[in-house]
């Protein structure tokens, strides 16, 4: 059956919104999180009701919101007057919501996810208030993607200043995430299992929604409940690969890594009994969205990346010419992947505004460009967007291109490869009305991206 560019556009934002509403952060929680008896259930892990004290909420990230709303809703009120339960977790600014008992607070502006003042002292407390609990206390840590940036906890001797300058210079030559967490843990106290050394707690039990592709538990917020994988060895590794030691500001901060590096000592263990559980990732989002686009009516292929991607402008050209492929050729009619590429950043005189998965759209669009002399989107819609409604420093969580996106293009006079080369894709997409934006959707788990097509039709005799 035929399908119109209208429904091909309905489509595809349906088929990624399907995806994101699956991974919301409350629901989550709820799933994983309830009472039974004198039972409580964290995940796999039980604890008799009896013999806990006081539950103690810690923890940070994009969905760090609704996590505490769905927590607060499967403990009950009887529950957290019974434990007395208390706690803090830090959100980006426009996620801030009153939950009591547990205090939300912001640890970040909106859209700007690097570390503040008031994401140190929000961590400084937390680490205070797990410091101060006895081992019949319960604590629980909510974790989930952008804790990095809103849980910082800088070292003796080392500035907020120096971690935020390190950062930007490891983001803007192309670090992944992997590599900019084996940094941050050695230069924090949170960080790299310092939270559970700092605990004195029975049991720390985390709850963790994945923004890390494969769920490597020592990466996802850097990993404060997770035994550290990487040494100062390997953070000075990093440092020296993109050339950190050349910039004088950072030269205190390159000598105390290395200084790390040649100390010995093995790391200190944690007191409580630690244990952490996945309960969201990529692949739910990806499998969900795959049960939208079945219902639809499409016969779709999926693939959750299990490790980190390439540049946004390469995943973004193999989508346009699987469009391509799909569209003239039998077999699925709807592709669904996610993961997290990464963008290499133009001079800042140069650059304009944009996010990975703008400069990822904008990309495919070219590469149909160089395969069509006609209207290159004719049959197709491609998507691609942040689950937390973020994309880069803009309130827009992605961007989508549709069959009129094409003609309205043309009539903007708007040459889509000069905009790709300056990372300026959300000025491209801003005047055709094709920005994705969400809002905070309350998770986090990477990228989903979405291609459908209408099937070109044989011509009678072919």
């Amino acid at each position: 059956m035929p399908r119109t560019p209208q429904q091909l556009a309905d489509d595809v934002q349906a088929i990624w919104r399907a995806g994101v509403e699956a991974v919301k952060s409350d629901a989550l929680v709820r799933e994983n999180v309830r009472i039974e008896g004198d039972t409580l259930l964290l995940a796999d892990a039980e604890f008799s009701l009896g013999e806990i004290d006081r539950i103690v909420v810690v923890g940070g990230g994009k969905a760090g919101t609704g996590m505490v709303q769905g927590l607060i809703e499967a403990l009950g009120p009887e529950v957290i007057a019974a434990k007395r339960m208390t706690g803090i977790v830090s959100v980006p600014e426009d996620c801030v919501r009153q939950l009591p008992p547990i205090e939300v607070s912001a640890g970040r502006p909106a859209g700007v996810n690097a570390p503040t003042e008031a994401g140190v002292e929000l961590t400084a407390r937390m680490l205070d208030l797990v410091g101060g609990i006895t081992p019949r206390d319960l604590c629980i840590c909510l974790i989930s993607g952008g804790g990095s940036a809103l849980l910082p906890a800088p070292v003796q001797g080392i500035t907020l200043a120096q971690k935020q300058e390190v950062t930007r210079l490891l983001s803007g030559a192309g670090a992944n995430i992997e590599q900019l967490n084996t940094v941050r843990k050695q230069l924090s106290r949170f960080k790299g299992n310092g939270l559970a050394t700092a605990c004195r707690s029975g049991n720390l039990v985390s709850l963790i929604i994945s923004d890390v592709l494969g769920d490597p538990l020592d990466v996802i917020a850097s990993g404060p409940t997770v035994p550290n994988q990487t040494t100062a060895a390997d953070a000075l590794k990093v440092l020296l690969d993109f050339q950190a030691d050349c910039q004088p500001g950072l030269a205190p901060l390159v000598e105390f890594v290395r200084r790390q590096a040649a100390d010995k000592r093995p790391p200190v263990e944690p007191s409580c009994l630690v244990q952490n559980f996945i309960i969201g990732n990529n692949a739910v989002a990806v499998d969900a969205a795959g049960i939208e686009a079945e219902r639809r009516g499409y016969s779709h292929a999926m693939l959750s990346a299990k490790g980190m991607e390439g540049a946004a402008e390469e995943i973004g050209a193999h989508l346009a010419r699987m469009a391509i492929k799909m569209r003239s050729e039998p077999g699925p009619d709807c592709l669904i992947t996610g993961g997290e590429p990464v963008v290499h950043l133009v001079e800042e005189s140069q650059r304009g505004k944009g996010g990975r998965n703008q400069q990822l759209v904008l990309s495919g669009l070219t590469t149909l460009m160089e395969n069509s002399d006609a209207n290159p989107l004719t049959g197709i819609a491609l998507l691609s967007g942040g689950t937390d409604g973020e994309d880069g420093p803009t309130d827009a969580a992605g961007a989508w291109l549709d069959e009129a996106s094409f003609t309205r293009m043309q009539e903007e006079g708007l040459e889509p490869l000069n905009y790709l080369r300056r990372n300026d894709a959300y000025h491209f997409f801003e005047p055709l009305g094709r920005l994705l934006q969400t809002g905070p959707t309350h998770t986090n788990v990477c990228d989903v991206r979405v291609v459908v097509v209408d099937r070109i039709q044989p011509q009678p005799g072919q």
